[in-house]
């Protein structure tokens, strides 16, 4: 009787569990953290397990959803939060180069010896003397030339003497000889003082076919020189060339076109406008260094080879996406921006900067024409997000 009480109660019992049905479980809508980190997400109510302060119930909502943030009406006022919708703008190259005042090539020249002999006398003998076209130069003691003197004196005198005959055309010798003079460096006027005088000096004055400052002088009085050693080089400054360099990562964007302009630091930062006139094909393989060359004019020669100068070469404007400087925010992970994804929402997006002109940068890729960008109170909304979420905005891209 008694073991039959017991398995009535039991199946009784067994009846009564089959009888309940399951009720689902429903998911809260209520995450708990803790005010002091952020970071903390907890499922059921308890202590932080950081600073052991106890969790504050939070209702879930679109804040959220992953790289966004939503912020107060208060918030967006106080943070001087401004958007704008992004559109097709344009933007133009602009590089900045050092570099360094160097003479025009172009303009350069040198006096060369026309004939051997020995420097009897320099008229100057400084680097850095100007010497104007037509200026005698120097003297050269020339024994060859002298000789070449005497022939035409002697061919001028036989040709007066027989003056008569017809035998020997003695125009011909004497134009022979004249053109031997001039070939080795003696002017007209020369040739006709030697013709009246009828002296022939051992000594001979030779003047700058050229006009310029004196860059080099290789040789002094009492030289020996051969035929074509140079005497002096010569440099017209009326223009020079601003040598800047490029390393290899600028050179993709160096345009032939584009509009120089040199500023001189030593003349309270003076602009001369100048032209791309070389750009050397050949890149230094242990500098990884280019050279580029600008011409720029000398008014008033006041400007010197060897002073500093900046290069700023700007391009034509090309149309592409641009957005205000200040509206992007750059670290090792990249670059990012903040897009408005509703009235209070926004999204962190990483993009793909190009070229910085003035206050505007290009946008290459991340953004499409029309979306909605902070361009204000960036820093705001990383600081809100790293607040909120407890994480860097740009470390889940």
């Amino acid at each position: 009787m008694r073991y039959s009480g017991i398995i009535l109660l039991l199946s009784l019992l067994v009846i009564s569990c089959k009888s309940k049905t399951t009720k689902p479980v429903v998911l809260s809508d209520v995450y708990y953290t803790c005010s002091m980190d952020p970071q903390v997400h907890e499922f059921k109510p308890g202590k932080c397990p950081i600073c052991k302060m106890e969790l504050t119930p939070v209702k879930k909502a679109n804040a959220d959803l992953i790289d966004e943030v939503e912020l107060s009406a208060q918030q967006i006022q106080l943070g001087n939060i401004h958007s704008d919708t992004i559109r097709n703008g344009s933007i133009g190259d602009n590089l900045i180069l050092t570099a360094t005042l160097n003479f025009d090539q172009m303009k350069a020249s040198s006096v060369s010896a026309r004939i051997m002999g020995r420097i009897e006398k320099l008229y100057f003998k400084n680097l850095g003397d100007y010497v104007a076209k037509g200026s005698p130069l120097y003297e050269l003691h020339s024994e060859e030339l002298n000789n070449a003197k005497q022939e035409y004196l002697l061919a001028l005198d036989r040709k007066k003497i027989f003056a008569d005959e017809t035998v020997i055309d003695f125009s011909h010798l004497i134009q022979s000889a004249k053109n031997k003079l001039l070939l080795w460096g003696m002017t007209e006027n020369q040739i006709k003082e030697l013709a009246r005088s009828k002296k022939a000096s051992p000594s001979t004055t030779y003047f700058s076919n050229a006009s310029g400052y004196i860059t080099t002088l290789d040789s002094k009085e009492g030289d020996y020189i051969m035929e074509g050693s140079t005497i002096v080089k010569l440099a017209d400054l009326s223009s020079l060339w601003a040598e800047a360099q490029v390393y290899t990562s600028q050179m993709a964007d160096l345009n032939r076109n584009s509009m120089a302009t040199v500023q001189l630091p030593d003349f309270d930062g003076k602009e001369i406008q100048g032209k791309i006139e070389f750009v050397n094909p050949e890149i230094n393989p242990d500098t990884r260094i280019n050279l580029i060359r600008v011409a720029i004019p000398n008014q008033g020669n006041k400007l010197r080879p060897g002073m500093s100068a900046y290069v700023l070469l700007k391009s034509p404007p090309r149309k592409t996406l641009t957005l205000p400087i200040d509206a992007v925010i750059r670290d090792g992970h990249g670059a990012t921006v903040w897009i408005q994804t509703s009235k209070k929402t926004f999204k962190s997006i990483m993009v793909e900067t190009g070229q910085e002109t003035d206050d505007r940068i290009e946008i290459k890729s991340g953004l499409s024409s029309g979306d909605v960008v902070v361009t204000s109170g960036v820093y705001l909304l990383h600081s809100e997000y790293v607040f909120k979420k407890g994480g860097d905005a740009m470390a889940g891209h």
